[in-house]
C-alpha cells in the first residue's frame, strides 16, 4: 500500500527540522548566489574574492553548508556580486496559509 505525503513548498518543514522557513529561505538565496555566478561564468576562487570570502567558505555555502552564515550575510554575497536585492512587504497573499517570505529572480 502506498502512503500519501504531504508536501509543502518546503521541504526542510517536510522532514521536520526546526527553524524550517529559515532555512528555505537560506536555500533560496544560495539558488540565487549560483544562478549568478553560473550567468556570469565565475568561478568560485572569482566569486569568493568579489564577496569577501574564502573559496572553501563559498564552497561550502554553495553545498548547502550554511551553518553560521546569518541570511544577512548570504544577502551581503548576492550584493557582492553586483545583484540589487529587494525586500517587499505586503499583505499575505492567503488567509488559509501563514504570511511567508520568499525569494524571487527578476534575472
Amino acid at each position: 500500500m502506498t502512503e500519501a505525503i504531504h508536501e509543502s513548498r518546503n521541504i526542510f518543514a517536510d522532514i521536520g527540522l526546526p527553524d524550517a522557513a529559515d532555512h528555505q529561505l537560506k536555500a533560496d538565496i544560495v539558488i540565487e548566489i549560483k544562478r549568478v555566478l553560473e550567468a556570469r561564468g565565475l568561478t568560485q576562487t572569482a566569486a569568493a574574492a568579489l564577496a569577501g570570502l574564502a573559496q572553501p567558505d563559498l564552497s561550502n555555502i554553495l553545498r548547502g553548508r550554511m551553518k553560521g552564515y546569518s541570511v544577512e550575510r548570504l544577502l551581503r554575497v548576492l550584493t557582492a556580486l553586483d545583484q540589487d536585492v529587494e525586500i517587499v512587504v505586503r499583505p499575505r497573499i492567503r488567509a488559509d496559509q501563514p504570511a511567508q517570505v520568499t525569494v524571487t529572480s527578476a534575472g
